[in-house]
């Protein structure tokens, strides 16, 4: 199955985004950001998979918390963006 993570600007708003998703019914799971995509020091991100991706990204912009950006792992361990 394919996951994406969602990078979020704090961990309180991945934590709002995890509750916020749960709710709707989208399995969404805190994680720390692999330092090949946290921009800034420490970062947090929602991992939810490729079903509910566009979703829970328009959940979280509605809910205002608008994500630093989305990012798919590659089969070699690296990250690429994706724009949704």
């Amino acid at each position: 199955m394919v996951y994406y993570l969602i990078v979020c600007r704090s961990l309180t708003y991945a934590q709002r985004g995890v509750r916020l998703l749960e709710r709707a019914g989208i399995s969404a799971y805190l994680v720390r950001a692999p330092r090949l995509i946290a921009q800034a020091g420490c970062a947090y991100c929602i991992k939810v998979s490729q079903r509910w991706l566009e979703r829970a990204v328009e959940l979280m912009r509605e809910a205002k918390l608008v994500p630093r950006g989305v990012y798919q792992q590659l089969e070699d361990g690296s990250y690429e963006e994706v724009s949704v």
